[in-house]
C-alpha cells in the first residue's frame, strides 16, 4: 500500500486578497481510486525530508462522487469519541510561525498579507512584516483596523480553524512531528480573525461554537472538513450532525484551498431557517498551557509576584509561547520587535 503526497499551498501573494475560487486546491484532498485507502485508518506515514514542505494525504473511499464536494467528504470522515487531553502541549506542533513553506517570512505575517487588506509593511522585512492593514473579520463580519504593536497586534489574531488541541484529541497524536509542524503552520487551517473572538473560541468544535457571522458558517466548516481530510483525524458524532446541518443551508459546498482569502459575506442576509446553528456558548478565556518541569536554573513560570516569564525559554517551555500583550505572562521586555507578541 503507498501513500500519495502533495505539496503544501503557497501564498501566490503577500498583498490584500480575493475571494475564493469555487473548487480550488481540489488534488490537495483526493486522488486515484485506484489508491484509496480507508481513512479511518490510525496509522501515520512518515513525512517527507525535502526542502519543499509536504504532507501525506491518505485517500478516501469514495465511489462515484464529486471529490471536492464538502458533505462527501464530511461523510468519508471516521466518527470516534474525542481522546483524552493527556499530554498536550503547543510545542507538539513544533516551534509557533515557523517558516514552512520557505519563503522567507514567517506563517503569522503570512496569514496576515493574505487575509488583509492595504496593507503596509515594516522596512526592511521584504514586504514580510505586516505594519498596518484592514480586516473584514470574517467570525463577526466587523471592519478592523490593524496596527502592529504592543498594546494593538492582539487585536487580530490568527485562528487554528481545526485547534490544535481538537486535532490533538481527534487523531494528531499519532502524526509524525513535521506532520505536526505542517498542520500548525497550513494556511488551510488559518485565518487572521478578530482576537476577542478567537480567545472565546478556545478549542471549540463545530458542535460547541460556530462564528457569529452566519454568513461565514459554510466556509468555516468546509475548511474543518478540509483540515481533518487532509490530516487523516476523525470527527465525534456531535460534531458531524452540526457540520451537516450547516451544509445543509449550502448544498454543493466545495473545499477551500489554503491560498484563498475567507469569502467573509454580508453580516445582514439571512441563513435558510432548517439550517441547524448549535447555541453559542458564554465566552472563556482558554485553559493555561500545562506546565513543564523545568530545569532548576531555568524556572518556566513567572515568579512569584511577577506576572511575565523571565525569559522566552521559559515560557516556551511551558508552552505559552508565542505571548500576546494582555495574556498572562507577557512582557514588553520578551517582545523585542514591539508588535505585541513576544516570544514568537
Amino acid at each position: 500500500m503507498s501513500f500519495l503526497r502533495f505539496p503544501l499551498p503557497e501564498f501566490a501573494s503577500r498583498r490584500g486578497r480575493g475571494v475564493r475560487v469555487a473548487g480550488a486546491g481540489v488534488a490537495l484532498v483526493f486522488a486515484l481510486a485506484g489508491c484509496a485507502t480507508n481513512a479511518s485508518s490510525d496509522g501515520a506515514a512518515a513525512s517527507s525530508g525535502s526542502a519543499s514542505p509536504t504532507h501525506v494525504t491518505q485517500v478516501s473511499d469514495i465511489q462515484g462522487a464529486d471529490s471536492d464536494d464538502t458533505l462527501t467528504a464530511l461523510e468519508a470522515l471516521p466518527v470516534k469519541g474525542k481522546a483524552p487531553k493527556t499530554g498536550y502541549k503547543r510545542k507538539n506542533f513544533g516551534p509557533a510561525w515557523a517558516d514552512t513553506d520557505r519563503n522567507g517570512c514567517d506563517t503569522r505575517n503570512d496569514v496576515l498579507n493574505r487575509d488583509l487588506s492595504s496593507v503596509s509593511h515594516k522596512p526592511g522585512t521584504h514586504d514580510c512584516k505586516v505594519k498596518t492593514g484592514n480586516l473584514v473579520d470574517p467570525y463577526t463580519g466587523k471592519d478592523i483596523s490593524f496596527t502592529a504593536g504592543k498594546t494593538t497586534s492582539s487585536a487580530v489574531q490568527i485562528d487554528h480553524v481545526v485547534s490544535l488541541s481538537n486535532a490533538w484529541q481527534t487523531g494528531a497524536q499519532q502524526l509524525s512531528d513535521d506532520e505536526k509542524k505542517e498542520l500548525a503552520n497550513d494556511p488551510l487551517n488559518l485565518l487572521a480573525v478578530d482576537g476577542p473572538t478567537n480567545q472565546g473560541k478556545s478549542d471549540g468544535d463545530a458542535a460547541t461554537w460556530l462564528p457569529s457571522n452566519k454568513q461565514f458558517h459554510c466556509d468555516y466548516v468546509s475548511r474543518q472538513v478540509a483540515v481533518k481530510t487532509n490530516y487523516r483525524l476523525w470527527v465525534t458524532q456531535a460534531e458531524k450532525n452540526a457540520i451537516a446541518g450547516v451544509l445543509e443551508g449550502c448544498p454543493g459546498e466545495v473545499l477551500p484551498s489554503g491560498d484563498d482569502a475567507p469569502e467573509v459575506g454580508n453580516t445582514t442576509d439571512s441563513v435558510p431557517e432548517d439550517t441547524q446553528v448549535p447555541e453559542q456558548p458564554a465566552p472563556v478565556e482558554p485553559a493555561p498551557a500545562e506546565p513543564v518541569a523545568p530545569a532548576p536554573a531555568e524556572p518556566v513560570a513567572p515568579a512569584q509576584g511577577d506576572s511575565s516569564y523571565p525569559n522566552c525559554s521559559a515560557a516556551k517551555a511551558a508552552g505559552a509561547a508565542p505571548l500576546h500583550a494582555g495574556s498572562p505572562g507577557y512582557s514588553s521586555k520578551l517582545d523585542r520587535d514591539g508588535d505585541g507578541v513576544a516570544c514568537e
